[in-house]
């Protein structure tokens, strides 16, 4: 006889967990649907409401086509909102003045005197509290019904570049005239080449106020004489009657400064005052920074400025226990543009009369290592020598299959697509005799830094390769481990993806801490009559936390010094250094043989 069969626990689990998936699947499904309904019920009102105010202008007269405070002047509100089934809508409204090409432009050919052709609407349409809804914005043409009028006024070209002097677009910007009856200001955005163009505007001198930026982007704006600012170097615009005033502006991505205050031992030091400066000028005569501040490192040494300016920068400390040992990488500290640069202060404790000794080559500004300075007064007779700093190599004329970096003209390997003979001292594309081929490689030997180094600046010369071989004609990936054995290329962002393309760029941080480093350097063209060309190679670098190229006397006693230098392959220096305070700084240029 058989018994009924009930149900187990693990089928009544698994016939549990079957439903519940099952219905978070269409709960989900019914989420995004409504979702994508909700939506699209928000994009019809969004385009409802542009079209409502774009009736609501076409019925205005044009005269009165322009912003409230703005230019043109007009009774358009900048900013307003509207509700729409309980759903609360930004709105912000912008009008230019056209030039139309088709009847000239104003200070072309022929000349438009009167280059206020049309007026472009625009509307954007904003909603902060729709979920996965975009600004929409919305545009029209609006033209006047009568014939045009010689102009009175002028026009404003605002041209805003990057560091690399490539435009940016989208860039915001704020136009002041608080001279003009009435005042006005204009807020706008550069086009797709980084210009913005304002037509019909008053004439004025030196009246309008400009200001240039853009979300993670620097600033740069126009001065008017005042007491922080006598001199301007960039004063405000002025507009002439019936011509183009065109002016230029640069901003590019902030930085990132991870400050660290450390003992030559890498021991951090807390709590150090020093200071920030860097080159950049808003006046002259006399000169005023554009950027400078005091700071001091936390209770570990560490300090990060997050949104820091691409300039040239100088550090010196206002602390009262310690003085500047050195520095990693040198000062000036060159920050670029998007970068996470680490930056190490060197510090020791203050000692009578101390002097900072810098030696670099004369040529290239690198650090050099291994160079002994001397410092000799009566009785006083020291010598210092400064720590490696960078290593390089300026010739490929030898052989392939050089692990290690002894013969300094000879390399790992190669495809065989590259010149490495014809002239020495260069590597470039290889012409069999039809024009230089597409595309070659070489890899370097292996460079030995000695110990676990950190690893900073990637560069090459010449800088400029020629344009008809086409964009990034030239690039490196960099290598490096402990073992001397396990090679993987990776560019600047620490993947294979990526190459540096550029001289004097950061190297990623994944190679700190390794002792060896390869180059693979990457040639191509675009047109078989033109290829790049490689004269030096090199990489600056720290082992653990010597400074490189700098070393520090201390406890010296008062007058005057002289001073030398020397180095292998270079000419010695001679000269003397006055001990007139308790920490100085002298920088020694050493000429090549």
């Amino acid at each position: 006889m058989r018994h009924p069969r009930g149900i187990t626990l693990v089928e009544t689990i698994v016939g549990t967990a079957v439903f519940l998936l099952v219905t978070v699947t269409l709960y989900q499904a019914m989420i995004a649907a409504y979702r994508a309904v909700r939506l699209s019920r928000i994009q019809v009102m969004v385009a409802a409401v542009a079209n409502e105010q774009f009736e609501f202008v076409r019925n205005m007269s044009y005269a009165d086509v322009g912003i409230v405070g703005g230019l043109p002047s007009g009774k358009i509100p900048y900013q307003q909102t509207v509700v729409r089934s309980g759903i609360v809508f930004l709105l912000t409204s912008t009008v230019r003045n056209i030039d139309d090409a088709f009847d000239g432009t104003l200070g072309g050919t022929p000349n438009d005197t009167s280059p206020a052709d049309y007026k472009l609407y625009e509307i954007v349409v904003s909603c902060d509290g729709c979920i996965g809804y975009s600004p929409m914005a919305f545009t029209t043409n609006i033209a006047p019904k009568s014939l045009e009028t010689s102009s009175t006024n002028g026009a404003l070209f605002i041209q805003v570049f990057d560091a690399n002097g490539q435009p940016v677009s989208g860039a915001n910007v704020t136009v002041t005239n608080a001279s003009s009856t009435p005042p006005f200001t204009i807020n706008d955005v550069t086009n797709t080449t980084g210009l913005l163009q304002l037509v019909d505007v008053p004439p004025g001198i030196n009246q309008y106020s400009v200001t240039v930026t853009k979300d993670g982007y620097s600033t740069d704006r126009t001065y008017a004489p005042s007491s922080e600012v006598v001199n301007p170097a960039k004063p405000n615009g002025t507009v002439a009657l019936q011509a183009v005033t065109q002016m230029s502006f640069a901003i590019d991505r902030v930085s990132a400064l991870n400050v660290a205050s450390v003992t030559e031992t890498c021991a951090p030091v807390p709590n150090i005052d020093f200071s920030l400066a860097g080159s950049k000028l808003v006046g002259t005569t006399p000169d005023q920074l554009k950027y400078s501040n005091t700071f001091s490192t936390d209770g570990t040494g560490l300090l990060t400025l997050p949104a820091l300016e691409w300039d040239s920068y100088q550090a010196s400390l206002t602390d009262a226990g310690y003085e500047l040992a050195g520095a990693v990488p040198l000062l000036p500290l060159v920050l670029a543009p998007n970068t996470n640069q680490n930056f190490q202060l060197i510090v020791s404790a203050k000692a009578p009369r101390s002097v900072l000794v810098t030696v670099k080559d004369a040529s290239t500004q690198l650090p050099l290592t291994d160079t002994t300075v001397r410092l000799v007064q009566g009785g006083t007779d020291v010598t210092l020598i400064t720590n490696r700093g960078f290593m390089r190599q300026t010739d490929w004329s030898g052989m392939s299959g050089q692990a290690d970096f002894v013969d300094p003209t000879s390399y790992f390997s190669s495809d065989g697509f590259l010149e490495t003979q014809s002239p020495n001292g260069d590597l470039r594309l290889k012409d069999p005799g039809s024009g230089y081929v597409a595309a070659g490689e070489l890899e370097s030997s292996s460079f030995d830094t000695g110990s676990a180094s950190n690893f900073y600046n990637m560069q090459w010369l010449p800088n400029d390769q020629p344009p008809a071989a086409g964009a990034n004609s030239l690039r490196f990936q960099l290598a490096s481990n402990n073992d001397n054995a396990t090679w993987l290329f990776t560019g600047p962002d620490g993947t294979s993806a990526t190459y540096y393309a550029a001289s004097n760029t950061n190297i990623h941080a994944n190679h700190n801490g390794d002792r060896y480093m390869r180059y693979k350097a990457f040639l191509s063209t675009d047109d078989a009559s033109s290829t790049p060309n490689v004269s030096d190679v090199s990489f600056t670098y720290t082992s653990a936390c010597t400074p490189p190229g700098q070393v520090l006397f201390t406890n010296l006693g008062a007058g005057t010094y002289d001073i030398t230098a020397t180095r292998a392959g270079y000419q010695d220096y001679v000269g003397t250094v006055d001990l007139d305070g308790n920490w100085q700084q002298k920088e020694i240029l050493l000429l090549p043989n």
